[in-house]
């Protein structure tokens, strides 16, 4: 797995992002069964550029916590087929999904709004590696299919986040 980093923001944490970042990524692959090895973007800016983001690529003239930004079209996909091979086997059919120095995956990019991670995290009562943690997992499912846009798919991601989680022992009140 390779995560490439920009960090537009100077961000500290007092934990360790980068491994917090694989911990969680691995996690999401390892549960939703995604047979390759991935390389995605992990981008750390302020409320500004995620407002500029959030205006240009959805039309939303407002700053969010986070924007994933997958490399791959996932939309005629049926996303929870119990056929692993047959949900995920087109991307070896394509080689421009592949890196071609690192034979990973190019799965996508993260956007968090750092800023956001911490403000939420107080006003949620938890840390800020949990909310950390929570936004990567919830871009992950966004970046191999998941959407939220009806009730249904909402429920659906917050359990796959919650489960995730709950394997780092990430829950609500850490």
């Amino acid at each position: 797995m390779t995560i490439n980093y920009s960090d537009e923001y100077n961000t500290e944490f007092d934990f360790d992002y980068n491994k917090i970042a694989e911990l969680v990524v691995s996690e999401t692959l390892k549960q939703e069964h995604f047979p390759y090895d991935v390389e995605i973007g992990i981008s750390f800016v302020d409320e500004d550029s995620i407002r500029e983001l959030n205006e240009q690529f959805r039309g939303i003239d407002k700053s969010t916590d986070v924007l994933s930004f997958p490399m791959i079209d996932f939309s005629d996909m049926d996303i929870g087929d119990d056929n692993i091979c047959e949900m995920y086997g087109f991307i070896e059919d394509d080689e421009s999904y592949f890196n071609p120095d690192n034979n990973e995956v190019l799965l996508g990019d993260i956007v968090l709004c750092i800023p956001k991670v911490i403000s939420q995290a107080k006003e949620y009562n938890h840390s800020v590696l949990r909310e950390y943690a929570f936004l990567i997992a919830h871009s992950m499912l966004h970046l191999i299919g998941y959407d939220h846009i009806d009730e249904g798919e909402r429920v659906v991601m917050e359990s796959k986040q919650d489960s995730i989680l709950e394997s780092l022992n990430l829950s609500r009140d850490c």
